[in-house]
């Protein structure tokens, strides 16, 4: 990654040390040979940007420092050499830049490079009303998806990812334990691609968002989640079990609750080694898949989802804030209530 390739201007949301964001405006300079210039209209909040914001990731960060990659915004300005975009055109980032000489990046698997610089986090991020980007990384939408769901793409390609990486087929069981907005987007992919889906998650509302969209969400604190796997299934188990949650205990009990030969997908972050029952994985002949971030055809696939409006992206956006209300985002994010938060950058 060249850190020259990327660079902000105007009004700015910038990360300053644990717990502090702080509001600020830089020069604007034009784009140079093979940028990209967007004037940015929503950025999301995830929970990398709030592991940030704690102050978990100060050695990727360089404060102060505009953070954010889940974006959409119209093309300001393009520099020489550019093509496939131009001025108005509406755009999203695909937020990730790999060296392309790794052994992971000659193997075709760029996503994963083992050099790998997430935009946004080793490089100023899209909390800021001018984002300059590599051409490379710029993916045009289309004109009738709106600003505020077109910022839903990049967490939905999360989702989108994580379906793909499990091989789920129409007719087969999935179970999402975790209903937060990964999980959430997760359930809905897997409903799109035909499965059947359970959501476990504790929280009430959360529940009712993904009973509403045709899940059937179960609580795990008062409810038997291995007696409904097993009565929905026939008492083969899940097909397929997303680890969501990113607990030791929901890690453990994942391999529970899958078939013989079911596949396990990791999709929370775990910091530390948590315990996996390797038993049960021998035993019913499981497999056990990581699945991290997105590849192009993910990023394409969440796009025509949200243009067909097969996902709820009203009711994704549980509030939408001006940039000068960015901490205060943040502690919405924290509510268990909300799933998605939005900047709006330009306000």
């Amino acid at each position: 990654m060249r850190a020259q390739e990327y660079a902000g201007g105007g009004r700015a949301a910038k990360y300053a040390g644990e717990g502090r964001i702080e509001i600020g405006q830089d020069p604007i300079s034009p784009p140079r040979e093979g940028q990209v210039q967007i004037r940015v209209a929503y950025c999301g909040i995830c929970g990398t940007d709030l592991h940030i914001l704690h102050g978990h990731m100060d050695q990727r960060v360089s404060p102060p420092q505009a953070i954010g990659h889940e974006m959409s915004g119209t093309v300001e300005a393009v520099g020489g050499g550019v093509d496939g975009v131009k001025p108005g055109d509406i755009v999203t980032v695909m937020p990730l830049d790999w060296c392309g000489d790794c052994p992971a990046c000659r193997a075709g698997h760029r996503h994963i490079c083992q050099n790998l610089a997430f935009v946004g986090i080793e490089t100023t991020g899209a909390m800021q009303e001018l984002w300059t980007v590599p051409a490379r990384l710029v993916i045009p939408l289309p004109d009738d998806v709106s600003l505020p769901h077109a910022a839903l793409v990049e967490p939905l390609a999360v989702a989108a990812h994580d379906v793909r990486r499990s091989r789920l087929v129409a007719g087969e069981t999935a179970l999402v334990i975790g209903g937060g907005p990964i999980g959430q987007l997760i359930a809905l992919v897997a409903r799109q691609t035909g499965a059947d889906v359970i959501l476990a998650e504790p929280n009430a509302d959360r529940r009712a968002f993904a009973a509403r969209h045709g899940a059937h969400a179960v609580d795990p604190l008062t409810e038997d989640l291995a007696a409904i796997v097993q009565e929905r299934t026939g008492g083969a188990g899940a097909d397929v079990v997303f680890e969501v949650a990113g607990l030791a205990a929901t890690a453990l009990d994942a391999t529970n609750h899958a078939r013989t030969r079911g596949r396990l997908v990791m999709v929370a972050i775990h910091p530390k080694p948590v315990p996996i029952d390797l038993h049960r994985v021998f035993w019913r002949e499981l497999e056990l898949l990581g699945a991290r971030v997105y590849e192009r055809e993910d990023f394409e696939r969440a796009i025509a989802l949200i243009a067909a409006g097969a996902v709820p992206a009203d009711e994704l956006i549980s509030a939408t804030v001006p940039l000068s209300e960015t901490l205060a985002a943040f502690e919405t994010l924290t509510s268990a209530q909300a799933l998605k938060v939005l900047i709006d950058v330009q306000n």
